[in-house]
């Protein structure tokens, strides 16, 4: 075994062998799709048993957007609640072990849709399934109570937009290569228009296909990628899935390969009426606001990502600069969706 991108695996795989007397080393180690947030392994063990383990990225990644600990926390404590979410078998906080904080969880077997290839494997019923059972468990998501869950205490509940654009506005402007006008003229658009919050709930913070293990069956088996979840306004979420789920035909996606776009799954429309209905909300409430929220939000988090690329060679074999235009392009649609609010 050896070490990889700067991560120490011997010494993660000895710590894991010493505290878990279910694991049989030898250990092997298989870097897992994505890793533009944190890295994540599927390890296994000799007997072939499965397990995920999770840490920040290499290359100066801004701690507070990376928090696995506290995306434990959010798992153990929706452990029993409706919404699907991976046991949590260890974390440690010693960064001489790993050079940084890491988690062990539950490998949930299922189907992650990364891209078009792997929803092309889903049958049409599986994708409408997915889709329709992705509006529930967020739903299911937002009518958790935080406090009897244990989690009232995750941060402040008012003004979730506004903190959340003055916190991405800071962490690109803490680490940006380059001057970016659109992105910060959506911001001031949004700064100002920013709608009552009238809710408060658990907010995933990057709800979206990609982020969700789905079964044989088309169900929601467990929702991943929980590192920057907050208590805030759950329309957030509702945006961001919005922003994230492409339809056949459409030009600008907020990824460069949208699993929703090979088609089959349900239109935005129906994917909306979904939630709303799931969920109770009224149908008038101020979805275009969050969904251009959103975009820009994806704008920074792709930002970043460039920034990071400049430093240290992003393992998806993408170059830097095609993060930066990518990250132009949203700044550019969240611009054109601010300005028509």
């Amino acid at each position: 075994m050896a070490d990889r991108a700067e991560v120490p695996l011997r010494r993660i795989a000895a710590l894991l062998a010493q505290q878990l007397p279910q694991v049989r080393p030898p250990l092997r180690f298989t870097r897992l799709a994505g890793g533009n947030s944190n890295l994540t392994y599927r390890v296994q063990d000799a007997t072939g048993a499965s397990w995920v383990l999770r840490r920040p990225p290499v290359g100066g990644a801004l701690a507070t957007a990376h928090d696995v600990l506290r995306e434990a926390r959010v798992l153990r404590a929706l452990a029993g609640s409706p919404v699907p979410v991976p046991g949590v078998l260890l974390t440690c906080a010693d960064e001489t072990v790993a050079a940084a904080p890491f988690v062990l969880m539950e490998y949930v077997a299922g189907t992650a849709c990364a891209g078009a290839e792997d929803a092309a494997r889903l049958s049409v019923a599986q994708r409408q399934a997915a889709g329709l059972a992705m509006a529930q468990t967020l739903a299911d998501l937002h009518g958790v109570n935080p406090d009897d869950v244990g989690l009232g205490e995750l941060g402040r509940r008012e003004r979730y937009v506004e903190r959340q654009l003055a916190r991405w506005h800071a962490q690109w402007h803490a680490d940006r290569k380059r001057p970016l006008p659109a992105l910060q003229a959506a911001h001031d658009r949004l700064r100002a228009c920013v709608p009552e919050q009238r809710r408060v709930a658990l907010v995933h913070g990057d709800f979206r296909l990609d982020n969700c293990i789905v079964g044989a069956d088309g169900s929601v088996r467990a929702v991943l990628d929980w590192e920057i979840c907050a208590l805030g306004d759950p329309l957030a979420d509702l945006g961001v899935l919005l922003a994230y789920w492409a339809e056949p035909g459409d030009e600008l996606c907020a990824l460069q390969d949208p699993p929703t776009r090979v088609g089959g799954f349900p239109s935005r429309a129906e994917l909306l009426s979904a939630y709303l209905a799931a969920a109770g909300r009224d149908p008038d409430a101020n979805v275009d606001f969050f969904v251009a929220f959103a975009w820009w939000k994806l704008a920074c988090i792709v930002e970043g990502v460039y920034s990071r690329a400049t430093r240290t060679p992003p393992a998806t074999g993408r170059t830097a600069q095609s993060y930066a235009d990518q990250a132009a392009r949203l700044a550019a649609h969240a611009l054109e969706l601010a300005a028509a609010l």
